[in-house]
């Protein structure tokens, strides 16, 4: 079930709005619901980003194994090689 919500607009975002959904033989509601999508999409990822990244810190943190990023650098070179290559081992 959808629910209806209201969105204010200033005048010259709405005339863009106006102007890019004349253009794409579309709707400017279904512009505003793509965009939305779109952005929630987007900002979920960097959140499930920024929740590994703190993940990774504290189990860093709490044992201290870490690979260089010498190391690192070294296995994505060979990945980009087309190597099959498991990732640099963890050490303290």
């Amino acid at each position: 079930m959808a629910i209806t919500t209201s969105l204010k607009l200033d005048p010259e975002t709405r005339e863009r709005l106006q102007q890019l959904a004349a253009a794409r033989d579309r709707k400017p509601h279904y512009l505003m619901r793509e965009a939305i999508r779109q952005y929630i999409d987007r900002e979920e990822q960097r959140e499930r980003t920024r929740q590994a990244a703190l993940a990774a810190w504290h189990e860093f943190q709490a044992n201290g194994l870490h690979a260089s990023s010498d190391e690192a650098d070294a296995w994505l070179a060979r990945l980009e090689a087309g190597e099959d290559v498991d990732p640099p081992e963890c050490h303290g």
